[in-house]
């Protein structure tokens, strides 16, 4: 499952990458400004230069890349339950995919706002929902839940 994930997140993070070098540097580029930041409302309320686009694409490449090498080390982690021989592997799969699925949130929450904020200055009438980011922060906080409650379900039985 985890390589799955993965093989998910890198083509979509080459998505965003194509997108943006093709929105700043493609025939149809980008007027000189931009909306770089949306309000609760939705509305666009910070405007700024097209080259800030790549700070989005910068951000999930040091998270994502933080991530895996945090991955590196599931022996370090700090584990809901305690750890025995018998549930150490089971707890270390659960914190492994647990963060494989939310580097895969990660990067395909901010590649909907890279591609977003995109439209929304070629067309220059596009609204972020402001049900979006909620929306993807709580389904960040929903697959840690899962987890966590999967690893509290692996804690030794009592003697």
């Amino acid at each position: 499952m985890r390589r799955a994930l993965e093989l998910i997140s890198i083509p979509v993070f080459a998505w965003m990458m194509w997108f943006t070098f093709v929105a700043l540097y493609g025939p149809n580029r980008l007027p000189d400004k931009i909306p770089t930041h949306f309000g609760l409302n939705g509305q666009p309320n910070g405007w700024g230069s097209p080259t800030t686009l790549w700070m989005l694409p910068l951000i999930v490449l040091v998270v994502y890349g933080i991530m895996t090498v945090v991955a590196q080390f599931p022996s370090a982690f700090n584990y809901p339950v305690g750890v025995t021989a018998e549930n150490r592997a089971g707890l270390q799969e659960l914190s492994l995919q647990m963060i494989s699925w939310i580097k895969l949130e990660i990067v395909c929450l901010f590649t909907f706002i890279q591609w977003f904020i995109i439209q929304s200055a070629r067309q220059g009438t596009l609204n972020l929902s402001p049900l979006v980011v909620p929306v993807c922060i709580g389904t960040i906080f929903v697959t840690i839940g899962w987890h966590i409650v999967a690893m509290l379900r692996m804690t030794p039985p009592r003697r």
